[in-house]
């Protein structure tokens, strides 16, 4: 009863994309806050801070990689330099280059940036110079010679009135440039390591220095001198002087002096006062690995941009994975993640109320979780090595995860807040653990497989709503050794009391979890001819599914562990199966970077979904099985949603709508109404429909001027698509009248300039030539052969009695299925030695068609009527006496050279027409001519 109202779903539709906007290099931040642009390979893009979607996006034509970029401080132009050493200047929001000029440097541009009024562009080259431009007037205002090296950082000085330029390359020093003299005026020595950022105070007096040397100076712009060098112990990428108007006590600010924040190699934000040179708070995560990473170079969580929005009190932060971080002042508290750049997803899974959020393993020891409403993101920090699998338990507010630190975790999501963090976590395996599926009934345990060949069971602790900072540590309450090669999948079934596990050995195998503290083998699925990649119970059958590098899916029975049934499709492996569909539809994903939908019961195909570019290694469907999502190596992740309904409901309103057009169709046919029923017709876009409505026109009186007024009424759009329908019809002999009657119309009265703006105009009238030369040539044989017999009537006419008018028209026209003259090759005309016919036959060449073709292959078994019609003539004038062979040619002797030879043209013409044409004949006919 369950199934009755069971639909199968036909289609999926991409319902959202979160994709690579940011994949290292440049990051501002737009003056009104709302837009962050950062480079991604040869385009720049425009993230809006509100929704995290992409709204804009400009590219470089020649495809060639961005090195760095501006925003003016207007936020009106952007100007971008690429590899190829071009400038392009853009209005971001129509994505349109509004000037391109080349840069002048040698060498690549490193760095650039505007002044505060927007109108002087700085750039700073890989050859060591530095050029000023004047966007406004368009010219090249200084070229500033003198740097050692790439000069990586360019800055004005924000009150625009001193007309200093400040910038560093690679001897570490900070040069301070002049611009009114176009000289450096000194050169500011305090780093050991290259300089990676300045910030000014507000009064534009004091400047802080950052640098890779583990130290922040404080600079008195007034004397040129260094007040003060702190040191901050790690290597700091960008620095952010606090307003000394506003006091922050949550960050230790209490004070008017000078205070500013640095990012860096420790991935934590940390605030100093700058004249006690002292850390007056360091940042806190919001979780900590258990292993120290502090002093790795490679950190993850390091930070490479630190910018502040003086207008909403914000930081943002970027990390070294690409991702955005944002937090309020003055409390530091994350507000909003975006992540740029996810690498290879490894696996994703919906989490959360209504799969508000999913959950993506990817080639990092992070786990990410996206909110789908704002592509907002949290990072989980826990695992030390890349996280290879992920499931969620029946709720949706526990999942677990597994990674190549041996090790797996099992984290809860707040259902309120949405936070997540660490309940638990266990380490037992040998070797990287690679799968993990979790209990379906309630969250009473886990099980996982790993690269060590071997299955471990987990049990959880009854109660994991406990506080954040206690985590529960998981001891395995059954181990076995499953397979001879790595584990690849394991899944639990529906009833929490089987297991399955899929391998590197081809084999996959069923398991009892019945028996306390071990696990029992019941059977072994063997048929797959590579690697079992994953393996999924049915929810309602006792069925097992696998799919494997083999390119194929299989289905098991639990009962005798024979394959039901095999789905071949994939050009490659297939990674995931799941079921869908209450278990009577299957969906795929392959190495192919496709996705497949399965009908069960039809063994079919219903739907290939070209997802992604590369390997398709996450698939899962949501609760509701409204939707779906999937995770690429191509480092895209897409939500597709169910749209069979919709396409359904679609259809029907269409039936519905289409009901009612025809209704009124007939209608206004009824009325007479024909201009209104061509244009309803045509915009149903249905050709016989159109075509019915020609017919009921040229069935009236006077049709052809009926149809031209009608059809020059038309718009030209249905013009255009009656021109189209013509082709259709043409290619059918009952509707080519039809056909060319519109035609006739079309072609009289529209001008071919209107003609050859249709869509496609010369393409539908190339395809009109071909058949409408085959309808020429079948009416022409048709005339042949209503021309041939009035011949034959008018020859009967005269042969016959005069009484014979009524019998005339009583005569059965119904041919013969056999001809009752035939041609004799050898011995030319008529029969024995008649060659020619008197004076009475030779007029009947007046009825004979010259263009009739002569077709010699099927003369044969043709009629020669013309011949044996003469003969017979010849017979009844004479009272049935047959003229013998000698007065033949006696007369023949008589006659001028001249008439033989015309006599025989017209006998050869009138033989050629008889051969193409059929010999209609009656049984009088035959009685006749005996």
């Amino acid at each position: 009863m369950a199934n009755i109202n069971l639909q199968f779903k036909t289609n999926y539709a991409v319902s959202s994309k979160i994709e690579p906007f940011y994949k290292g290099g440049k990051v501002q931040i737009s003056k009104d806050e709302k837009y962050i642009f950062c480079t991604c390979g040869s385009r720049v893009n425009v993230l809006e801070i509100s929704t995290g979607k992409i709204v804009h996006s400009v590219e470089h034509d020649d495809q060639e990689d961005i090195t760095s970029f501006a925003l003016s401080c207007d936020d009106e132009l952007l100007v971008t330099a690429s590899r190829a050493l071009l400038l392009k200047q853009w209005d971001w929001r129509q994505a349109q280059c509004t000037r391109s000029w080349r840069a002048i440097h040698t060498v690549p541009v490193a760095s650039m940036t505007f002044d505060s009024t927007s109108t002087l562009l700085a750039t700073g080259g890989c050859d060591g110079t530095i050029k000023l431009w004047d966007v406004v007037k368009q010219y090249c205002t200084h070229n500033l010679k003198g740097s050692s090296g790439v000069v990586h950082l360019v800055q004005f000085h924000p009150d625009i009135s001193r007309l200093q330029l400040f910038s560093s390359s690679l001897d570490c020093g900070i040069r301070l440039w002049d611009l009114r003299s176009s000289q450096c005026v000194c050169v500011l020595e305090s780093h050991y390591s290259a300089v990676t950022s300045l910030s000014f105070s507000s009064d534009g007096g004091t400047m802080v220095s950052s640098g890779r040397d583990k130290i922040c100076t404080v600079w008195n712009l007034k004397s040129r001198k260094a007040n003060r060098t702190v040191p901050v112990y790690e290597a700091v990428e960008s620095v952010v002087v606090l307003p000394q108007n506003k006091d922050y006590p949550e960050i230790g600010v209490t004070s008017k002096d000078l205070h500013f924040i640095t990012a860096g190699s420790k991935g934590v934000l940390r605030v100093w006062e700058a004249s006690t040179a002292r850390c007056v708070y360091t940042q806190t995560l919001t979780a900590v690995s258990e292993v120290e990473e502090e002093d790795k170079e490679d950190d993850p969580r390091s930070l490479m941009y630190l910018l502040h929005m003086p207008s909403s009190s914000r930081l943002a932060t970027v990390t070294a994975e690409h991702n955005i971080l944002l937090y309020q002042l003055p409390g530091l508290t994350t507000q909003q993640q975006f992540v740029g750049y996810s690498d290879e997803v490894l696996d994703v899974k919906f989490v959360g109320k209504d799969d508000s959020h999913i959950v993506v393993a990817t080639n990092s020891c992070q786990l990410k979780v996206f909110e789908l409403l704002t592509n907002s993101c949290q990072i989980l920090y826990g695992h030390t090595d890349t996280v290879l699998s992920l499931d969620v338990f029946k709720k949706g507010f526990l999942f677990a995860s597994c990674a190549k630190d041996r090790s797996v975790r099992v984290w809860q999501m707040d259902s309120t807040s949405g936070q997540v963090h660490c309940v638990a976590q266990g380490s037992s395996h040998t070797n990287a653990v690679g799968t993990i599926s979790c209990s379906r009934l309630k969250a009473s345990f886990v099980v996982s497989g790993s690269q060590d060949c071997t299955v471990k069971v987990w049990d959880l602790p009854a109660d994991l709503s406990t506080s954040k900072a206690d985590v529960h540590q998981l001891t395995p309450r059954a181990t076995e050794k499953a397979h001879d090669k790595d584990v690849n999948s394991v899944a639990v079934s529906p009833n929490d009391k089987l297991v399955a596990s899929g391998s590197q050995d081809r084999t996959a195998k069923l398991w009892s979890l019945a028996g306390e503290g071990n696990v029992g083998l019941l059977g072994v699925f063997r048929g797959h001819r590579r690697g079992v990649w994953a393996v999924c119970f049915s929810p309602v059958d006792q069925v097992l599914a696998t799919s494997s590098a083999d390119g194929t899916t299989k289905l098991w029975s639990l009962q005798d562990f024979s394959c039901l049934k095999t789905f071949e499709g994939h050009d490659a492996s297939v990674l995931k199966v799941i079921f869908v569909s209450r278990g009577t539809q299957l969906l795929t994903s392959g190495s192919d970077g496709l996705v497949k939908l399965w009908t069960i019961k039809t063994n079919e195909c219903v739907k290939t979904l070209d997802a992604h570019q590369d390997k398709v290694w996450g698939l899962h469907g949501s609760r509701k099985d409204d939707k779906m999502v999937t995770g690429s190596a191509d480092s895209n992740i897409t939500v597709w949603l169910d749209v069979t309904d919709v396409e359904l409901a679609e259809e029907q309103a269409k039936q519905e709508d289409q009901i009612l057009k025809q209704q009124e169709l007939c209608n206004l046919l009824h009325e007479k109404k024909y201009l209104k029923a061509l244009g309803l017709a045509i915009s149903l876009d249905q050709p016989h429909t159109v075509l019915t409505v020609i017919k009921a026109i040229r069935q009236v009186e006077d049709s052809s001027e009926l149809l031209e007024k009608t059809l020059l009424k038309l718009r030209l759009d249905q013009r255009e698509s009656l021109l189209r329908y013509c082709v259709v019809w043409n290619t059918n002999a009952r509707n080519c009248q039809d056909a060319q009657a519109v035609l006739q119309v079309l072609l009289t009265h529209v001008p071919p300039e209107e003609l050859l703006q249709y869509q496609g105009a010369r393409a539908h009238l190339e395809g009109l030539i071909p058949y409408t030369e085959r309808h020429m040539q079948r009416i022409g044989r048709l005339l042949q052969a209503s021309m041939f017999l009035n011949y034959m009537w008018q020859k009967m006419r005269v042969a016959g009695a005069p009484s014979s008018a009524s019998q005339d028209e009583e005569m059965d026209t119904t041919p013969l299925g056999q001809p009752f003259f035939t041609i004799d090759k050898e011995k030319g005309v008529g029969s024995g030695d008649e060659e020619k016919r008197d004076g009475d036959d030779g007029d009947s060449g007046q009825d004979e068609d010259p263009n009739c073709p002569a077709d010699e292959e099927d003369c044969d078994d043709e009629v020669s009527a013309t011949k044996k019609a003469s003969s017979n003539n010849e017979q009844i004038e004479n009272g049935g006496s047959a003229k013998t062979n000698g007065n033949h040619h006696s007369e023949s002797e008589e006659s001028s050279e001249e008439e033989d030879v015309e006599g025989d043209e017209k006998v050869e013409t009138t033989e050629k027409v008889v051969k193409c044409l059929p010999v209609p004949s009656t049984p009088q006919c035959q009685t006749f001519a005996s």
